[in-house]
């Protein structure tokens, strides 16, 4: 593994970030690309057991995984400037869209030119899940794991959480080993330190709107605050619970408001969990317009996103010394196969969406079931022409999401 200069790094974690459509399977196949295979910056085995760290830490696990690898190249600066690199242009954009849907109402132009680019990523997302899933499923229990991961998440909506346990205890339970096999190296780092500064980091917003006394933004804060310790599993996991919230029992925007946001969070660069941004900004606009929603949707990002850094910093420098202890590498080593079929549950659910106008969920069972009335047949020959430039014309992802999107503007309009 080489040591990146810090120029390099910005270079490579902007461009992940500017490139992170699709939601985590699509940004965690790139940032395997990017971080893996065109670098030698991280090795395999260092970047699969901070994906299993990651996956089991409430919060955005793309994004707490670039933390992680920026920590790992440069420490605590590098991971700051990789998480950032991950979530400004996206909080950017969702930021002018959602001014701009505020004051106009819906962007079907906008959404039809993304239609494009979610086509790119299906195939995207495809080719990387064949690349983790050929060097994480190690012998027949990989396999097993993965394989059983997907049909307790597509099929029966098991918890996240309870899986990727459940996958941790099996692994170390099948080893006897208890001995490491190497010394693990002593771990250098100040836990109280770093939970007291970031602690203070994420309260101090909160702290400061009680003393002027915004009762609107302090509940703002508090609700996305707590949804920020709750998000195991990505935001898909309580996408349910923040839509009841933010419409039934708050009624900060509307329901078809909240479609529209997920909507174009979804299209957009960066964390799905950014529809956080989107859903504050709308409901300061309402408040008290344009003021009320800059600071809204500040407040939503900081309470969001300052949690993340706090876990990694302080979970992040245990991992190499867990990995040493056979029992533990043989939980995460399990848990890593676990989320290759949780990746492959976030495909196919990605690429129902895109495919269909409307899914839902079969009666019997939690898996989702699409309206084959509702299918797309321009999100379907926009797919097959993504496969046939870059899997049939070797055409890289950025040369071929700018002709996909190009392509579906102009149907768009036409």
């Amino acid at each position: 593994m080489s040591t990146p200069s810090w120029r390099e790094m910005t270079r490579v974690f902007g461009r992940i970030g500017l490139l992170s459509f699709g939601g985590p399977a699509a940004q965690i196949a790139l940032m395997h690309r990017e971080l893996v295979e065109t670098r030698d910056w991280l090795s395999e085995q260092s970047y699969l057991r901070a994906l299993s760290l990651c996956m089991l830490l409430p919060g955005p696990e793309a994004m707490q995984l670039a933390t992680y690898s920026g920590w790992r190249l440069r420490g605590t600066a590098g991971g700051l400037l990789a998480g950032l690199l991950f979530v400004i242009p996206g909080a950017i954009i969702i930021a002018l869209l959602a001014l701009l849907y505020a004051a106009y109402g819906q962007l079907p132009l906008v959404q039809a030119a993304f239609l494009g680019i979610k086509a790119a990523v299906i195939i995207v997302v495809f080719q990387a899940l064949k690349k983790v899933a050929s060097k994480a499923l190690v012998g027949t229990q990989g396999w097993a794991l993965a394989v059983l991961s997907f049909i307790a998440l597509f099929f029966f909506g098991l918890p996240f959480p309870l899986i990727i346990i459940t996958a941790g205890l099996w692994g170390m339970w099948q080893t006897n080993d208890t001995a490491p096999d190497t010394p693990p190296s002593p771990v250098q780092a100040n836990p109280i330190r770093v939970t007291a500064v970031w602690a203070a980091l994420w309260g101090a917003p909160l702290l400061v709107i009680w003393l002027m006394d915004k009762s609107f933004l302090l509940d703002l804060g508090l609700f996305f605050s707590k949804l920020a310790i709750v998000t195991f599993g990505g935001a898909y996991a309580v996408l349910g619970y923040m839509t009841q919230t933010v419409v039934t029992d708050l009624g900060w925007i509307t329901t078809q408001q909240m479609i529209d946001a997920l909507g174009l969070a979804e299209t957009t660069p960066g964390p799905l969990i950014l529809v956080t941004e989107f859903v504050a900004l709308l409901a300061g606009f309402a408040q008290s317009g344009l003021q009320g929603a800059i600071a809204a949707g500040l407040l939503a990002l900081w309470v969001t996103f300052t949690p993340c850094f706090l876990w990694i910093f302080l979970a992040g420098p245990y991992l190499d010394q867990l990995s040493a202890q056979p029992r533990l590498a043989a939980g995460l080593q399990a848990i890593t196969a676990a989320v290759v079929g949780v990746i492959g549950n976030l495909t196919i659910w990605f690429a129902l969406h895109v495919l269909f106008g409307h899914v839902g969920t079969a009666s019997a069972l939690a898996m989702p079931l699409p309206d084959l009335s509702s299918f797309d047949p321009i999100a379907a020959g926009l797919t097959v022409f993504a496969a046939i430039l870059m899997i049939g014309m070797h055409m890289g992802f950025v040369r071929a999401m700018v002709v996909l999107a190009i392509c579906a503007l102009g149907i768009g309009m036409f």
